[in-house]
C-alpha cells in the first residue's frame, strides 16, 4: 500500500502559475502509475494528467494541455504537476492518485487505487 500527500495549492491570479507536489510514503512503489485530478464545487471529479512510473508516457486533459506539465522524480518517490496560464476556470481541489497499473496510463477514477487528501488551487481574475 501507498500514502499520498499534496502540498503546494494555494492562491494565485490569473497568468500566473504554480507547482504541486504529490509525495508517496510505502514499502514499494515500482509498478504504480500515477494521476491528478481535480474537483470544483458543484463539478464531478476530473482527469487532469497522468504518468506512467518509468515517466516515458504521459497524458493530459484537453482542457490543460499546453499549460500544465506532469512529471516526477523517483529517487524522491515524487510526482509534480506545473501548471502555467491558469485561469479562473482552474480553481479546484486537485486530488493525486497512484494505481498498481504502472507500465502504461489510466484516465478513469476507478482505475486508481490510492488517493491523496487533496490541496485547494484558487485562480482569481
Amino acid at each position: 500500500q501507498v500514502q499520498l500527500v499534496e502540498s503546494g495549492g494555494g492562491l494565485v491570479q490569473a497568468g500566473g502559475s504554480l507547482r504541486l507536489s504529490c509525495a508517496a510514503s510505502g514499502r514499494t512503489f515500482s509498478s504504480y502509475a500515477m494521476g491528478w485530478f481535480r474537483q470544483a464545487p458543484g463539478k464531478e471529479r476530473e482527469f487532469v494528467a497522468a504518468i506512467n512510473w518509468s515517466g516515458d508516457i504521459t497524458y493530459y486533459a484537453d482542457s490543460v494541455k499546453g499549460r500544465f506539465a506532469i512529471s516526477r522524480d523517483n529517487a524522491k518517490n515524487t510526482v509534480y504537476l506545473q501548471m502555467n496560464s491558469l485561469k479562473p476556470e482552474d480553481t479546484a481541489v486537485y486530488y493525486c492518485a497512484a494505481t498498481r497499473a504502472g507500465a502504461g496510463i489510466r484516465i478513469a477514477g476507478y482505475d486508481y487505487d490510492y488517493w491523496g487528501q487533496g490541496t485547494q488551487v484558487t485562480v482569481s481574475s
